[in-house]
């Protein structure tokens, strides 16, 4: 495993970090715990240090198993959780999104499942469509001051979002935003049009989810198999619903047979030549095995030009609109 300094910050973080959605039956798909267990030796015993959960995994259970998982180990991983949707099914409007009162609960909450007394780096998941920027910015330094966090993140937020967030942080001298969480694959290229060169610009720590599209650019879908098409109701899932996506896999498929690798490690290996860390979700074991194989391969110029080209988005594509999804009406958050 090769290490990377994580934006601007001193941490030096694994290629890939371990995204533990998948640690726990919570949700009715999942890893048991002594497979989630096997799964986190494994990507420990490989070199990897990132670790990347939420509290509404598995309605609290991921969280749960890397508390016990963690223990007499915890300063061997940079450990990072995320707040805003809570960790029960119908949790509390007053304890979900992004308000300071939910911030201090779910920080607290989130504590006492991973059984420590600090979190690494702690995520917004997602912006609510209320809260303003002001006062998550203010939230997260308060909870730093406290020695709760260490670093703070914005995960799935706009790019003009993070740019007022990160210099409202510098303005006010708290804690910055260290750090980008976004969905990034061969099939979800849009952040390239703004996310990657405001995260960069800024120097922030990039993190990227689903490098296998929900699981379609490992081309299992194609023989009959469900997982995530299924699993999750269908979210977080990229269909093979155009001509360019399955011109896509084609491509992909036909590079790794070239190679003599899979299509997830071919998929995996070319999200990580953007300067992210991407986020790696195993269910199983073999899956994890079968990821970090990602790291051994080497893709040339030529076969990365035909990646790019078959991919690239189309004239039409644009940065996303600032209409944000609130409750069941969409409203422009001004913040």
């Amino acid at each position: 495993m090769k290490y990377t300094v994580f934006g601007k910050t001193g941490l030096q973080v694994s290629q890939v970090a371990l995204g533990t959605g998948n640690f726990g039956t919570g949700w009715g798909y999942g890893a048991d715990p002594d497979v989630a267990e096997a799964i986190f030796n494994a990507y420990a015993e490989a070199g990897g240090n990132f670790i990347d959960t939420a509290d509404i995994y598995q309605f609290g259970q991921s969280e749960e198993l890397l508390g016990k998982l963690l223990q007499g180990r915890r300063e061997d991983f940079v450990l990072a959780t995320k707040f805003t949707n809570g960790a029960a099914p119908n949790a509390s409007r007053l304890v979900t999104g992004n308000s300071r009162k939910a911030l201090i609960a779910s920080v607290e909450a989130s504590l006492k499942r991973l059984k420590t007394d600090r979190i690494d780096i702690y995520w917004a998941h997602h912006p609510d469509g209320l809260t303003p920027t002001e006062e998550i910015v203010r939230g997260f330094e308060d909870l730093a001051r406290a020695g709760k966090i260490l670093y703070a993140g914005l995960s799935n937020f706009a790019a003009w979002r993070l740019a007022r967030a990160v210099t409202l942080a510098e303005l006010t001298h708290a804690v910055p935003i260290a750090a980008a969480q976004f969905e990034h694959s061969l099939v979800h290229r849009e952040p390239e049009t703004d996310l990657f060169p405001a995260s960069l610009a800024l120097g922030l720590g990039i993190v990227t989810w689903s490098p296998l599209g929900g699981g379609m650019l490992t081309g299992k879908y194609r023989q009959g198999e469900k997982g995530r098409a299924e699993g999750f109701g269908g979210r977080v899932f990229q269909p093979e619903n155009s001509a360019q996506r399955t011109q896509i896999l084609d491509t992909v498929l036909e590079i790794a047979s070239e190679l003599g690798v899979s299509a997830s490690q071919l998929a995996i290996a070319w999200a990580g030549t953007h300067g992210s860390v991407p986020i790696i979700g195993p269910r199983s074991l073999s899956q994890l095995h079968d990821n970090l194989g990602a790291l051994t391969v080497e893709l040339s110029t030529e076969q990365l030009n035909r990646l790019d080209s078959v991919s690239t988005l189309a004239a039409t594509a644009s940065a996303r609109s600032p209409i944000l999804w609130a409750g069941d009406n969409a409203r422009l958050v001004v913040a």
